[in-house]
């Protein structure tokens, strides 16, 4: 069995640990009324498009997700949260040394000790979420658990959903497709975004991802019966029709749509070993981004 498989498998575990270090109150999560930006790239970046929108959902303050090489080191932030699984990240790095005056630092990586942690003011090491695969899986949903609790949801039931959804069969015909779009709305446009990832990293698929009403403009028009569209969450009333008009097969949630996310990392890693590929080692890809 490959790591990323493995890894996939661990996330109940992964997610109930990141339960009880929520209970800690670990320092330097963003507090309520600060202006906050959250940096990752990648994965991380989806981490953190997800996160800005449930932080500023649940009236929090003020939160815009960057890419790490895109940020803008001179807009006034209370805080910047970079999220970096190795620490290593060279965009990460680069971003955090900008950063001047009284916007404090910091970092969740799962590497306690790395190169990010020294730039930064507070750093959140969950080691116990680290991976072996390039492809990243039990990371940024774990981190995603510990966030959310951090907000004040209640996610005691999302561990037995993970268990479900592990246990749930994938979409029928999956191997089949030859293209697949995620769709979602809200916070679940990053959860989206990084299904997408998954399958194009892993299986080296054609996979797009888009807010709900923004693939009625335009790219349904490459959704045929060749295609599988996957929603995270609801989407607008009309939609799920109107995909269904183009002849795609229709997949939607049945749990809590981060739950539903650990379904479409198994699609990405059984499409891989399907097409005989190495899902912990993908084509062009390494665990960290560092640039000379």
């Amino acid at each position: 069995m490959s790591h990323a498989l493995n890894e996939i498998a661990s996330q109940p575990g992964c997610w109930r640990q990141a339960q009880e270090l929520a209970a800690t109150a670990p320092a330097g999560l963003p507090q309520p009324g600060e202006r906050v930006a959250v940096i990752g790239c990648g994965t991380s970046l989806f981490v953190a498009q997800a996160y800005a929108a449930l932080r500023e959902g649940a009236g929090h303050g003020e939160t815009d997700a960057w890419p790490a090489s895109e940020f803008l080191a001179h807009r006034r932030y209370d805080r910047v949260l970079a999220i970096s699984r190795s620490g290593t990240t060279t965009e990460i790095l680069r971003a955090l040394s900008t950063i001047a005056g009284s916007t404090r630092r910091t970092l969740i990586t799962g590497v306690a000790g790395s190169p990010a942690c020294e730039l930064a003011d507070d750093v959140v090491a969950m080691d116990f979420a680290d991976e072996q695969s390039v492809v990243q899986t039990r990371f940024p949903t774990t981190l995603l658990v510990l966030l959310r609790a951090h907000l004040g949801e209640d996610v005691s039931a999302l561990p037995e959903q993970a268990e479900r959804a592990l246990r749930r069969d994938l979409p029928s015909d999956w191997p089949a497709f030859r293209q697949y779009t995620f769709l979602g709305s809200g916070w679940t446009v990053g959860l989206a975004n990084e299904a997408a990832l998954k399958v194009r990293e892993a299986a080296q698929a054609w996979a797009e991802a888009y807010p709900g009403m923004e693939y009625r403009h335009g790219p349904i028009a490459v959704a045929d019966v060749a295609s599988l569209v996957w929603v995270f969450g609801d989407l607008p009333p009309g939609l799920h029709e109107e995909i269904r008009a183009t002849g795609a097969q229709l997949e939607t949630s049945t749990v809590d749509p981060l739950a539903e996310l650990v379904r479409a990392q198994r699609l990405a890693v059984e499409l891989a070993a399907w097409r005989g590929l190495d899902s912990d080692a993908p084509r062009n890809l390494t665990r960290s981004v560092i640039l000379t």
